[in-house]
């Protein structure tokens, strides 16, 4: 795609309204560095210099999607806690809106905390409990997002495997939306079943792809298009969810576009250097979800997806990619192309 494609696909792209629903969490960062192992045990001491806290899970993909579109809002479940607070702190300063976010007393919020140590991780803690909404809770979140139909253009369910999504409260969503000619996208957690039959994108890794499909999982092929079990869970999938694109993140070696009636497309890797993989699938969903909600052709926006995630792996932290990052990663591949 050039740029001139590029850029006015991205100027469409401030008007949009677009929905996240699912799973969030705050991502807590403790970086420090290491000089000596502890006496009490054979592990490094960490001395802290500082700390970092940031949207995660499903705040984390409104937070890409805000670098580029003004009208983001976001659903799911928080605590009436510290951690709960200060992701409502994180999203209301970056205009995020959190309206219809539910908030429960017995509920704690999700924290996700990572100790790093010269650009590596050494432990991640994670403080979490499996919950979904009460009836009383998923019905007040199904009417709120039906009532906003008419004003948006498409909505991401974003599952992290915690229990906020069913498949209750997504066909009902998801139902109401196709039909009023939105996009649904949604990126699947293979421990936790939904029924994703209907959405227009689901994007899952290889891994995850392969256990929806029910297919083994073996190694796979380093040239992708000769990944045999990667195109046949791609092709299953597409029945399986009768959902018009399906998009396999491949880690460092890209994407693979699963469409109906179509050969599947590859879309080699644009990563040049991977410092840290955590929110790599947010991106790719956020990106191409707005792609497609801009007026891309589904490859396009796959592009968009995969020079997007290139960027953000290269960054330390759950990060987000800038319009001008995103130019520049295609701009870079032409020269190099």
């Amino acid at each position: 795609m050039n740029l001139n494609r590029l850029e006015q696909l991205l100027d469409r792209a401030p008007s949009k309204r677009i929905t996240v629903i699912g799973d969030l969490m705050l991502d807590e960062f403790v970086w420090g560095k290491v000089g000596r192992i502890s006496p009490e045990a054979p592990v490094p001491v960490v001395e802290v210099t500082g700390e970092s806290f940031y949207p995660g899970g499903a705040a984390n993909v409104a937070r890409n999607l805000r670098e580029f579109v003004d009208h983001i809002a976001i659903i799911g479940l928080l605590g009436k806690d510290r951690s709960g607070q200060q992701l409502q702190d994180l999203l209301a300063g970056q205009k995020i809106n959190i309206s219809n976010t539910v908030e429960d007393e017995s509920f704690r919020t999700i924290l996700k905390t990572r100790i790093i140590a010269r650009h590596q991780q050494v432990v991640r803690v994670d403080r979490e409990q499996f919950t979904g909404p009460s009836p009383q809770q998923l019905q007040q979140i199904v009417a709120a997002v039906q009532k906003n139909i008419p004003e948006i253009d498409a909505i991401i369910f974003e599952d992290y495997g915690k229990g906020f999504l069913s498949t209750k409260m997504v066909s009902q969503i998801a139902d109401d939306a196709r039909s009023a000619g939105k996009i649904v996208a949604a990126d699947p957690n293979p421990r936790h079943l939904v029924d994703w039959r209907g959405v227009t994108v689901v994007k899952p890794n290889r891994v995850e792809a392969l256990l929806a499909a029910s297919i083994p999982g073996r190694d796979p092929d380093t040239v992708p298009p000769h990944d045999v079990d990667l195109m046949r869970a791609g092709e299953a999938l597409l029945k399986q969810w009768e959902t018009k694109y399906v998009l396999v993140t491949l880690g460092e070696h890209g994407m693979m576009l699963f469409q109906q009636n179509e050969t599947p497309h590859y879309i080699p890797t644009k990563a040049r250097q991977v410092f840290d993989v955590s929110g790599a699938g947010d991106t790719a969903i956020a990106l191409f979800t707005l792609g497609l909600v801009c007026g891309a052709t589904p490859i396009e926006a796959a592009e968009i997806a995969n020079h997007g995630s290139a960027v953000v792996v290269s960054k330390l932290g759950t990060a987000t990619v800038t319009r001008d990052e995103l130019i520049a990663s295609f701009r870079q591949d032409s020269e190099h192309g």
